[in-house]
């Protein structure tokens, strides 16, 4: 290994948080996706973790050490974990299948109730919807990101909404008024961002 390279991964980690960072601030919070991520991310209490695995064991690893933070940190300094893992799980299908594995070994070791594990992906898709449907934006995100949240801090950030069916709605319309074409529009901002 030549010295210049960790300085480069260094820097590839950087632009990588910029542009999901970004994602974050024109995305999520600005069509308020998610009413509660605008509070956490005011407090910097959004990790930002970037996995260089390139393999399910190493990402497997990278998830554990992630889950480990969490409940290792008070909420007051991490309240949620976006592990963003760009060489690994390209493949939506194998992405969403290894979500499904990490839900059941959360299960299994008792942090179900501790942690949830939603999931984002540049190729997002719902089960039934059409590939090319609009509604498939609410998940799509710059790069395959799992994002861990403490249930106690969600179920107290749900409790503050009367209603939560309302949100889901609420980011179905709006991917829908937006469209394929605003959603580009909105790519090319979190690029803007992302480069400041």
């Amino acid at each position: 290994m030549n010295r210049g390279e960790p300085l480069q991964e260094a820097q590839r980690d950087e632009q990588i948080i910029a542009v999901t960072r970004a994602w974050v601030e024109q995305a999520v919070i600005g069509l308020n996706l998610c009413p509660f991520a605008n509070s956490v991310l005011r407090k910097n209490q959004i990790a930002f973790r970037v996995s260089h695995a390139q393999t399910t064991d190493a990402l497997w690893q990278d998830l554990l050490a992630a889950s480990e933070t969490m409940l290792s940190t008070p909420a007051e300094q991490i309240d949620t974990l976006l592990l963003i893992h760009p060489w690994a799980l390209s493949d939506f299908l194998e992405f969403n299948d290894f979500v499904g594995d990490v839900e059941a070994l959360f299960d299994a070791n008792g942090l179900s109730g501790v942690l949830q594990v939603a999931s984002f992906h540049p190729d997002y898709q719902f089960a039934g919807v059409a590939a090319d449907d609009p509604t498939n934006h609410t998940n799509h995100a710059p790069f395959p990101t799992l994002h861990l949240l403490r249930e106690a801090s969600l179920d107290q950030a749900i409790d503050s909404v009367p209603d939560t069916d309302a949100i889901v709605d609420h980011n179905l319309e709006t991917m829908r008024r937006l469209g394929h074409d605003g959603w580009q529009a909105i790519q090319a901002r979190i690029r803007r961002a992302a480069d400041r």
